[in-house]
């Protein structure tokens, strides 16, 4: 199995922006978590990272028929890109959208999720931690 992990703008830059929300780990701890899980699971895992929504676009659109599925956490995407869901449309895999916060308890215009049309599930508020049950999720989806 082959899942594709897409990130979207500032999340290169956690441990640094905000670690009260965001927490003090690194986007280099992520990384090594996510791909520790796979090993676990069996599963190849790429990762990738932008801050430009076109970049973001071009990133799922080369996950057609290439993988069984990504998880993605669009940062600030999330609530402004259409460009971004309609991608995630075209590719019809299976996928996790995925938030460190809670974004249900923060401002308002954050309570807009675009992709969440395209998405299985979302899963929010869990930390880094969130990545993995994205990946346990869609291994059991995809195997069924």
């Amino acid at each position: 199995m082959k899942l594709t992990v897409i990130n979207g703008p500032n999340l290169n830059m956690l441990g640094i922006r905000e670690p009260e929300i965001y927490g003090k780990g690194g986007y280099n701890l992520l990384c090594e978590k996510i791909l520790e899980h796979g090993k676990r699971l069996g599963v190849q895992v790429e990762i990738l990272q932008s801050n430009h929504e076109g970049d973001l676009v071009d990133m799922i659109q080369d996950c057609y028929q290439k993988v069984d599925g990504i998880i993605i956490n669009p940062g600030a995407y999330t609530h402004t890109s259409i460009a971004i869901l309609d991608a995630a449309k075209a590719v019809n895999l299976p996928m996790v959208e995925v938030h460190i916060s809670d974004v249900s308890k923060r401002e308002a215009f954050r309570q807009i999720s675009y992709i969440r049309d395209a998405c299985l599930k979302t899963i929010m508020g869990h930390g880094m931690d969130g990545y993995l049950e994205a990946m346990d999720y869609l291994v059991h989806e995809v195997n069924k």
